[in-house]
């Protein structure tokens, strides 16, 4: 039996748990992942401009859902514990220092991924969008431009505009590794994360909306959550233009669309309230799709529950 080809499109957090809700297939299917490169925040961000390295935070959280180990460990020894009281290491952690660390020593960006996808005993490749340095720009409704994907990730101007288009700065090249991915693809899962930060950041990268439409018999999935963070990127609030805005930038539309339509207590509300997460709009007669498949795969304690998802993707990914 040949093996289904699928890649996994998005940033490291979204990508992460539909490559966890994929890895069970994994016998009979060959596992990939094209990542976002834009990332400007965070530790990420900090090596960035310290060191002039690409952004590692995504990349690698993608990996480590590769890896055939406990993901939930490894993300707490690589990516979720940060140093404290370690003077200039405060605020990193291990994963980012490693990819860093190899860089400086003498090894170029692939062969730093290469090693860390053989320290964790990766059932997957995870490949870069892109190996040029790149930032993410978008063009709010009132004509303002903002540029760097942390402040658009967590934006300090009026939230009240919202974004009209997206693109990179200065327009980057398509990492050969993933054009072939894209181009041998059965499946191409879009999902699930930041609209725009994520997903839209990975696909207008110049050359993957080509290569998604040389592909002609490759299905377009989206995989989307019910939740959006309340002082994040201020993309769509409801199904049908999360739909529309993400089809904008892809050749053609989508085939299958998965959401989350977990139907939530007062008490999970108020933990979605806490955590800054307000639900996603769900308005059936505005959904012009009539491949929207709704299904619950929400986390007893919030978020998405790769698991349940891994339930609902099985057939379309083994029966391509």
């Amino acid at each position: 039996m040949n093996k289904k080809n699928i890649v996994v499109i998005g940033g490291g957090n979204g990508a992460a748990i539909s490559i966890n809700a994929l890895k069970p297939f994994i016998e009979h299917i060959n596992l990939s992942a094209i990542i976002t490169m834009s990332d400007s925040g965070g530790s990420s961000g900090f090596f960035r401009k310290e060191f002039g390295v690409l952004p590692t935070g995504d990349i690698m959280r993608a990996v480590l859902a590769m890896s055939c180990y406990d993901h939930n460990i490894l993300k707490k020894i690589f990516y979720r514990n940060r140093f404290e009281h370690a003077g200039k290491l405060d605020g990193h952690n291990v994963g980012n220092l490693f990819l860093v660390l190899a860089q400086q020593y003498g090894a170029d960006f692939l062969q730093a991924l290469k090693a860390l996808h053989q320290a964790v005993e990766a059932m997957g490749r995870v490949y870069p969008v892109t190996l040029d340095t790149t930032d993410f720009v978008v063009e709010l409704t009132d004509g303002t431009t903002v540029v760097g994907e942390h402040e658009i990730d967590r934006p300090t101007y009026d939230t009240s505009l919202r974004i009209k288009r997206a693109w990179l700065e200065p327009a980057p090249s398509f990492f050969e590794g993933a054009h072939k991915a894209l181009e041998e693809a059965d499946v191409i899962i879009l999902g699930p994360g930041s609209l725009y930060c994520s997903i839209v950041a990975t696909l207008v990268v110049p050359g993957v909306m080509e290569a998604i439409k040389k592909n002609k018999n490759a299905k377009l999935v989206y995989v989307m959550g019910n939740a959006y963070e309340q002082d994040g990127e201020t993309g769509p609030r409801c199904l049908c233009d999360f739909i529309a805005e993400l089809e904008e930038y892809l050749p053609r539309k989508l085939d299958t669309i998965f959401y989350n339509n977990h139907v939530f207590t007062t008490e999970e509300l108020e933990h979605y309230e806490k955590k800054g997460w307000s639900v996603i709009g769900y308005n059936p007669t505005k959904n012009t799709h009539n491949n929207v498949v709704a299904g619950d795969f929400e986390k007893d304690i919030g978020g998405l529950d790769s698991d349940k998802l891994g339930k609902i993707l099985k057939d379309i990914v083994t029966n391509c």
